[in-house]
């Protein structure tokens, strides 16, 4: 086996791999399907993110849906695109790219989501059991708390060691970092949560647009 820090692939084949995701990684799914749905500019309303929370708050479920799908798959994409090309080394680096590219795309100034689906995008791709077990923590925590920050800052935290106890211990190193990323990135709402200031799931946005004929919460 292996040693976990030793990359059996070439210097180009890594930067090759890690472009290819990290330009998956970077499209903003949630600001073009706003857009194409009339609602402008995602990042004017609520947090001003990208991601599907946000999205949300403008009312449309089918929105927010179609956003957590897409950020999702662009992380599972690159993954087993990376995969099936290359091999397993490769998709690891490739996942870790487009988790970047999300957070931080380049055509919008690397200010982009918090990276929750994408994370669970390429968790499934890579070990889709332990995928299953971050969307049931945090289905099982959102249900109760109501906070969606919470709810993805549990999953992150508890899958890297999921991962360990089964002996993926080089996922199980990228996930880490990965968590790591994802909770620098939720600083914000950790002090709300803290200070009792977070939002709740349902939580009305006075900055957001008026919901369409299908309702849903902000």
């Amino acid at each position: 086996m292996p040693d976990l820090l030793s990359w059996e692939l070439s210097w180009t084949v890594v930067l090759a791999v890690a472009a290819m995701g990290y330009l998956l990684g970077s499209i903003p799914f949630g600001l073009v399907i706003t857009r194409m749905a009339g609602l402008g500019d995602i990042r004017k309303i609520g947090s001003g993110n990208i991601g599907t929370t946000n999205v949300l708050r403008t009312g449309r479920k089918s929105l927010a849906a179609a956003t957590l799908l897409c950020d999702a798959l662009k992380g599972t994409v690159a993954a087993l695109l990376a995969r099936q090309l290359v091999g397993p080394d490769a998709a690891l680096i490739a996942g870790f790219a487009a988790f970047l590219g999300h957070l931080f795309p380049v055509w919008l100034g690397f200010k982009g989501g918090k990276g929750v689906a994408t994370y669970l995008g390429i968790l499934l791709a890579l070990a889709w059991p332990v995928g299953i077990a971050f969307a049931l923590i945090w289905l099982a925590m959102a249900f109760t708390l109501r906070y969606s920050s919470l709810s993805a800052l549990t999953a992150s935290l508890i899958s890297p060691f999921v991962l360990l106890a089964m002996g993926d211990n080089r996922t199980a190193l990228v996930f880490g970092a990965m968590s790591l990323i994802l909770w620098i990135k939720h600083h914000e709402n950790i002090s709300r949560l803290l200070s009792g200031k977070e939002s709740k799931i349902g939580a009305k946005s006075s900055a957001a647009p008026a919901a369409d004929s299908g309702g849903g919460t902000a």
